[in-house]
């Protein structure tokens, strides 16, 4: 799929109280901030999605989604890697949780971790992840800083179905944001992060409907 034009809001997304089939029951996963997670939850509440968030699932104790989850009412499940065996067996964990909540799909709002053939064979094309790049430039960790060193004009933010390889599943939406004179890492993260959160909710309606799901 081809970048897009930054996605406004409501773009793409059923008009609230649309006849858009069942809720979806969302999972979501986040290890920092989540504020891609609060712009999840908020898309559902104000009816531009047929979904709901049941659970969050976090792998860093006392991180900031944790406070916008308690804030939201969005239950809230801690799998410390550090505690962890494996990768596999944290991967088991988060399947267990989404599936014993009914998890239609996962999201991966900012989860920094890679994730293994276990998670994505217990959600297999129900696993979404958002990363800050037009993929497939600028995979893996600070796609922001790699984009800014290589001198590129224009970045952005991709929604992908997940696969084993890191940022290399089938693209879902693309959002694309222009790289501006004077422009740090801290400037163009931000204006990145406001269209992650606009297309994350069209993602996660595309993903349900590729399944039949909506």
């Amino acid at each position: 799929m081809s970048p897009q034009r930054p996605i406004q809001p409501g773009d793409g997304l059923a008009p609230a109280g649309a006849d858009a089939g069942r809720i979806l029951r969302l999972g979501v996963m986040a290890s920092g901030n989540g504020s891609n997670f609060e712009a999840l939850v908020g898309a559902c509440r104000r009816g531009e999605l047929a979904a709901q968030v049941v659970l969050l699932a976090v792998n860093n104790p006392g991180c900031g989604a944790v406070a916008r989850a308690e804030r939201l009412g969005v239950p809230v499940q801690l799998l410390d890697h550090r505690q962890a065996a494996s990768r596999e067996a944290l991967d088991d964990g988060l399947a267990s949780c989404f599936q014993a909540v009914g998890a239609d799909l996962v999201v991966m709002a900012g989860w920094m971790r890679i994730v293994t053939q276990r998670l994505i064979d217990a959600f297999p094309d129900r696993l979404v992840n958002i990363h800050p790049s037009l993929l497939p430039s600028f995979r893996g960790v600070d796609a922001v800083g790699q984009a800014l060193a290589a001198g590129v004009t224009l970045s952005g933010c991709t929604a992908h179905l997940v696969r084993l390889e890191v940022d290399g599943g089938p693209i879902l939406v693309q959002a694309a944001v222009p790289v501006e004179s004077g422009d740090d890492h801290a400037a163009l993260a931000r204006r990145i992060q406001v269209q992650e959160h606009r297309i994350l909710p069209l993602a996660v309606q595309l993903a349900s409907e590729r399944l039949g799901l909506t």
